[in-house]
């Protein structure tokens, strides 16, 4: 960062150091407590946190990030680490995942990874919680799941010290079958109405979500609130801006992206490739016009089997993860994006989603009707839509996409929905509830 030099009485002065120093000393803090940030890779669950951590000092608060230490992740990534502003105070406790550091011949106790396989984070960040709480003084924590052990952190540190906290979900927590330890399930049970109990506020990314805590806890229904994911404008090239279309994938030959994790169940292709397979059987889908593309599925030899089974191995593509920005570009230039998602998600939207939605190109959603997801993108113009477990509504759906865009009438999503859900607008919205966690509103 460059300096301004200033002489004042004979002594050096740096003035944009100064200014600095007097902004933030005005600035309200919020201590954010996230597994999920960089150098992590593989996960979307990273923009979130990141994204609020850029857009909230324009807001007038002043991020303060105690995350894990980079050990604990599987996999990392330089490609965010310059995306995190600089001057942001951020703290890496110690962390170990039980699975891989704690694991004797592959396997470990079971107590040893509940509520979750980085519950050794708890300890330090605890630690690391209280000290920087005595030497910022901020005026709110903030948790966010889907590691639990950020609201156990949370939980302990809000005990202790008395800083208000407001509890980010996203997802819900304890489902019917999930997690599938009985024991485990219960810790989630327990870490999840502490949350929605004691924090100021509970917060989620979908309607169904909310709905669902709701009805959980009904005597704090009016602090469980709604807060969606979003996209990020600065992530996008300026040629997003631009009519002019990219170059195609596949010159010639129609693609279609899916962009993130495959689940075998959550996110299951296997009634996609029948659907493909019987388009391609009757001749209406002939080789050469389609290719599906998974970008970073991680499943990738479910996919390469399934399409094995049903004899449509040169529809499909297969390849790694890219960068954050890589994956960006790669869907402004797909003549399709692709939503993989079933009904036992129905309360829940896929982050990329927002993403898909700001890429500005025509969407295949098989998903069902009654979820989120679908209400989502349905309220943004998109009209192909199936059921994941339909392969003959898929069919009609994925011909009628194809035919749309060789026509060229697949409609984009609606320019004026997809503004409301940038990450900044996003980040107001946090705003409001720090400050009503801050000054004791509800």
């Amino acid at each position: 960062m460059g300096t301004a030099d200033a002489q004042a009485g004979g002594r050096s002065f740096d003035v944009q150091a100064a200014t600095t120093i007097a902004r933030e000393a005005t600035m309200k803090r919020v201590l954010m407590i996230a597994y999920h940030f960089p150098p992590l890779a593989g996960s979307s669950g990273i923009q979130r946190t990141l994204r609020f951590v850029q857009h909230l000092p324009g807001y007038g608060w002043q991020p303060l990030v105690v995350t894990a230490d980079p050990r604990a992740y599987e996999r990392t990534s330089d490609d965010l680490l310059q995306e995190i502003p600089e001057g942001t105070v951020v703290h890496r406790a110690f962390a170990l995942d039980t699975s891989r550091h704690l694991a004797l011949h592959g396997r470990h106790l079971a107590w040893m990874a509940r509520p979750d396989r980085w519950v050794s984070w708890r300890f330090d960040a605890v630690r690391t919680g209280l000290r920087m709480i005595r030497d910022y003084q901020p005026d709110v924590i903030w948790s966010t799941y889907p590691i639990a052990t950020a609201h156990l952190i949370a939980a302990q540190l809000h005990r202790r010290t008395g800083v208000p906290w407001l509890a980010d979900f996203r997802d819900p927590m304890a489902q019917p079958g999930y997690p599938a330890n009985p024991r485990t399930r219960q810790s989630f049970i327990d870490i999840e109405s502490t949350a929605v109990r004691e924090a100021r506020f509970s917060t989620f990314t979908t309607p169904g979500a909310a709905r669902e805590y709701r009805r959980r806890y009904p005597e704090a229904a009016a602090r469980i609130l709604v807060l969606e994911n979003g996209y990020d404008e600065e992530s996008f090239p300026p040629t997003a801006h631009t009519a002019q279309a990219p170059e195609p994938l596949h010159p010639g030959q129609l693609t279609l992206l899916h962009s993130g994790l495959v689940y075998p169940m959550e996110r299951d292709p296997t009634q996609l490739l029948r659907a493909l397979q019987s388009l391609k059987d009757s001749g209406k889908l002939p080789p050469g016009q389609l290719r599906l593309r998974f970008r970073a599925a991680v499943h990738d030899s479910m996919l390469a089997r399934l399409a094995r089974e049903h004899q449509v191995e040169d529809w499909i593509e297969c390849l790694p993860a890219v960068g954050y920005r890589a994956a960006i570009a790669e869907m402004l230039r797909a003549d399709g994006l692709l939503v993989l998602q079933a009904a036992c998600c129905n309360e829940q939207i896929p982050a990329k989603i927002y993403e898909y939605l700001r890429a500005g190109r025509p969407i295949l959603a098989l998903t069902d009707a009654a979820g989120d997801t679908a209400a989502t993108l349905r309220a943004a113009g998109v009209e192909h839509l199936a059921p994941l477990d339909s392969a003959e509504a898929i069919a009609t759906q994925l011909m009628a996409f194809v035919t749309a865009l060789r026509q060229a009438k697949a409609a984009p999503p609606s320019p004026a929905v997809v503004r409301q859900a940038s990450r900044r607008e996003r980040t107001a919205e946090l705003v409001r509830l720090l400050e009503a966690c801050r000054d004791g509103g509800a």
